[in-house]
């Protein structure tokens, strides 16, 4: 199964107040792992992005006066995202920004995003797992133990990366968790991912001290024949 973890950030919330997508991420997920083939583009929406919008993007009308318009991308777009499930987190908001997208775009006039490919909503999803809690992206991080701390700010590329995370953990787990940031997909088995290479720092590593192997060790002296012994 080809599923593509999508992101989009944009100009303010309502499409229908002539709102415009600025920035689309996605990463390719094929059975359930991560390929590292990924789609990332900047848009310039030919109109101003409201000052809520950038507080929370921190993407200025001045960066994206050089960067094309969705006319000049739409087509590799569609091409990326064609025949695959799309898995979007509140995925009505993006979904609309995209339909108004291509409905602007004459070629792609009335063609709507469920034409192109399937939609799986990971907030819908979350919902029925985790009723009554919080089920944002920060939440679902927390939740299941996914560090999401060096994003200080949304951004469509990070944002799908840390989504394709959360829906992996969430669908099934995961069995072995390359780091590496090369090519070669780690382990084997439909529950593997491949992470896609970072420039992140590294992670720090913490060892047991002397002491703390001693009191794991009378710990398990406590347990009749201990798996971890085995």
């Amino acid at each position: 199964m080809r599923q593509i973890v999508l992101d989009t950030e944009t100009t303010g919330i309502d499409p229908k107040e002539g709102h415009r997508v600025i920035e689309i991420g996605c990463v390719e997920v094929i059975n359930r792992r991560l390929t590292g083939n990924h789609f990332h583009v900047y848009i310039n929406p030919k109109r101003e992005i409201e000052q809520e919008a950038i507080e929370v993007h921190g993407i200025t009308n001045e960066f994206l006066a050089d960067k094309p318009v969705f006319a000049d991308i739409a087509d590799e777009f569609i091409e990326f995202i064609r025949g695959g499930q799309l898995v979007i987190h509140n995925a009505p908001f993006d979904v609309g920004f995209m339909d108004h997208e291509f409905a602007m775009h004459g070629p792609t006039a009335g063609v709507k995003t469920k034409d192109i490919c399937g939609v799986l909503d990971t907030l819908v999803l979350a919902r029925e797992f985790h009723p009554g809690q919080k089920n944002n992206l920060d939440a679902l991080c927390k939740r299941y133990g996914i560090d999401n701390s060096h994003r200080e700010l949304h951004g469509a590329l990070l944002d799908a990366e840390i989504l394709a995370d959360v829906y992996l953990m969430m669908t099934g787990g995961q069995t072995d968790l390359n780091l590496s940031g090369n090519n070669q997909s780690a382990g084997s088995g439909p529950e593997v991912i491949r992470r896609i290479a970072r420039n992140g720092n590294k992670l720090k590593v913490i060892q047991a001290s002397a002491d703390e192997l001693a009191q794991h060790e009378a710990r398990l002296d406590l347990v009749d024949n201990p798996i971890w012994r085995q």
